[in-house]
């Protein structure tokens, strides 16, 4: 949940907008604020876009959503997007978080998640704060364990996604979902 999470759109843009003063050692602090907010409303924006169509059918909306949720996140981070009956996002959630290398992720939380949102599909990613997108045996490995998990409650896992670098990386697309 990020610090803007509760506030409305309107409160956003407003608070995007307000004339401030800042010194010349606030100056930071004011950009990232407003880098903030501008981020936040870019994600909700495309969330919304997201629900209104399925997600498979427009890969490039998610890898825009993934690249930007990602942007700045020195550690690696794994989330989960639950998907309806025809693939439009319920929501987007973050699991878990780890080192600058690794995250550990556990299946039984992803499945309670999945059952929790009434979810019928789910994609997953998580980034590389390296930069390097390209999917590590251990990424493979959580795959394989999560599409069995899933599974077994008739969750189907329809993707899993490695961000680094403005890079997005489909799992799926190498045959490996």
């Amino acid at each position: 949940m990020t610090l803007y999470a509760n506030m409305s759109r309107q409160d956003l843009i407003d608070q995007l907008l307000a004339p401030r003063r800042a010194s010349e050692r606030n100056r930071q602090s004011l950009l990232a604020e407003r880098l903030g907010i501008a981020r936040e409303i870019l994600l909700r924006d495309l969330s919304s876009r997201l629900t209104e169509a399925p997600c498979l059918s427009s890969p490039d909306l998610v890898r825009q959503w993934l690249s930007l949720y990602f942007l700045g996140k020195e550690r690696e981070v794994f989330v989960a997007l639950f998907l309806d009956t025809h693939h439009r996002l319920i929501c987007a959630e973050e699991l878990f978080q780890g080192t600058i290398d690794f995250t550990e992720v556990h299946p039984r939380e992803v499945v309670k998640q999945a059952l929790r949102h009434n979810a019928a599909a789910v994609c997953v990613a998580h980034n590389h704060p390296s930069g390097n997108p390209e999917p590590s045996a251990a990424d493979r490995a959580i795959t394989m364990r999560l599409k069995q998990a899933l599974a077994l409650v008739d969750v189907r896992l329809l993707d899993h996604f490695v961000a680094g670098a403005g890079k997005t990386v489909s799992l799926a697309a190498r045959g490996w979902v």
